[in-house]
């Protein structure tokens, strides 16, 4: 095969590159926050205090529980929500590389194998008579569309942009996803706590009973009595089965996060999680960058802002280079010899020149899907700061309010004693024991409810920052 020079089609291509440094549309500018910079609820730092938090992403472990730990890992591993959105990021990244590979010229080769013959009876075919013929052709061709105006690259950023809110929206959804588990897991354990908590009022109610039958008998009690204690068991057989359903389910939910039906766990002890991780002074409030969905609408922003060059090219010209290099014989001996070569490139060129406001429209629509994204993006950083702001307060006021109910639960427990002990010796009668056994009850589940809305709010705080904070930076 010959030698074919190609510097024709080589100083196009050059030029291109030269000619390609511009891209239409505005380059992309983050909007600026009007958050405040610290929250109001954070604990406040000092003059001299680090302020800077970093964000945690295996913020659970602060709660030091193994159970835990395995229960997320499974939830992690075996989740179907995550793994459906594992695939979608996998889609993204694909749409991305193949708007990428526009970029480059596209090479294929081509082969083909005919053979024919013209009729002898048409007009040529009387004078020349009939022909049979063979063709055999081998060529590579080459295509290349000069990004002069910046469309390819426009189209690449804005795909690059949606692989990247994929992976955060993943990210996001990992975080939810570890918050449920978290916050179901702290319900069992608060109601394996009620429960517990229960049982003792059963066994209580039970020995009461006894005691006022035993006092029925010796006619020191009446038939009221006997009643009431008999119905205050009743109650608290009812709520013994209540918790048990919702323990029951609580459990099925927790199968269901973390992908394991079927799953039992052995009933645990509230008391043995530590106290919530406070956060650390000062909290930034531009730690909230780091949260998986700002930054999935950010370059939601990002892809949106793109978009607008792209549909502002389309006002301009598209010019495309082609070239053909090969070989056509009528035999396949003779296929690749000096004689047989053929050759071609070449350039197009299209130009809009009236569509009716077609395109117009189009930049338009890509101007109002932006402006629609940075108002997404305001309203998704405002509703994170609310979300920590709320996690803030919660996990201030539910701490004061274990507090009160703990200091509640003592006393409603030195009354009952007192009561029963009055009862036993004759004193009193048996509704003040009914009702220190109520008012026990009572101050027993509020504390228990206020011990896990504790843990909650923590949950809730790790959730609202993206993560959390690292162990050494907390106080």
């Amino acid at each position: 095969m010959p030698k074919l020079s190609m510097q024709p089609l080589a100083l196009a291509l050059g030029t291109a590159l030269l000619l390609s440094g511009c891209a239409l549309g505005p380059d992309f500018l983050r909007p600026a926050s009007t958050l405040p910079e610290q929250y109001r609820d954070a604990p406040q730092a000092s003059a001299q205090a680090e302020t800077t938090a970093l964000v945690n992403p295996e913020w659970w472990k602060l709660f030091g529980d193994p159970m835990l730990d395995e229960l997320v890992a499974l939830a992690l591993e075996n989740n179907q929500d995550l793994q459906a959105a594992v695939a979608r990021l996998e889609a993204a990244d694909a749409a991305a590389r193949e708007a990428g590979a526009e970029l480059f010229p596209a090479l294929d080769l081509t082969g083909s194998s005919s053979r024919s013959r013209s009729s002898g009876e048409t007009a040529s075919g009387q004078r020349m008579g009939a022909m049979t013929s063979n063709n055999r052709r081998m060529a590579l061709g080459i295509h290349y569309e000069l990004d002069l105006w910046g469309r390819i690259r426009r189209s690449t950023e804005a795909a690059r942009a949606q692989a990247l809110a994929s992976r955060f929206g993943r990210d996001a959804l990992r975080i939810s996803l570890t918050s449920q588990v978290v916050d179901t897991y702290l319900g069992l354990l608060s109601l394996d706590a009620q429960l517990q908590a229960t049982r003792e009022t059963l066994e209580s109610r039970e020995q009461t009973l006894k005691i006022v039958q035993a006092r029925l008998e010796a006619g020191a009690a009446s038939a009221v009595d006997l009643a009431q204690a008999q119905a205050a068991l009743a109650t608290a057989q009812a709520q013994w089965n209540q918790l048990r359903r919702q323990r029951g389910i609580g459990e099925t939910q927790l199968a269901l996060l973390t992908g394991k039906p079927g799953l039992k766990l052995a009933p645990g002890d509230l008391s043995r999680l530590p106290q919530p991780p406070m956060p650390p002074v000062g909290l930034p409030s531009a730690l909230l960058e780091a949260r998986p969905d700002v930054r999935q609408a950010e370059e939601q922003l990002v892809a949106a802002n793109a978009r607008i060059g792209i549909a502002k090219s389309a006002f301009f010209p598209s010019i495309s280079l082609t070239g053909l290099l090969g070989s056509e014989s009528a035999a396949l001996s003779s296929l690749f010899t000096s004689g047989a070569s053929i050759w071609s490139y070449g350039a197009a060129l299209a130009m809009p020149i009236f569509d009716a406001g077609r395109t117009g429209a189009r930049v338009d629509q890509a101007s109002a899907g932006q402006k629609e994204a940075v108002a997404n993006y305001q309203k998704t950083l405002q509703t994170a700061f609310k979300e920590v702001s709320d996690a803030l307060i919660s996990l201030k006021e539910y701490s004061e309010e274990e507090i009160a109910l703990a200091t509640q639960l003592d006393a409603a427990q030195q009354a009952f004693r007192l009561a029963q002990a009055r009862y036993e010796a004759g004193y009193s009668g048996f509704l003040e024991v009914l009702d220190s056994q109520r008012s026990l009850n009572n101050a027993q589940q509020l504390y228990l409810a206020a011990r896990k809305n504790h843990l909650s709010a923590s949950v809730d705080l790790f959730k609202a920052l993206g993560g959390g904070w690292q162990p050494e930076q907390a106080e």
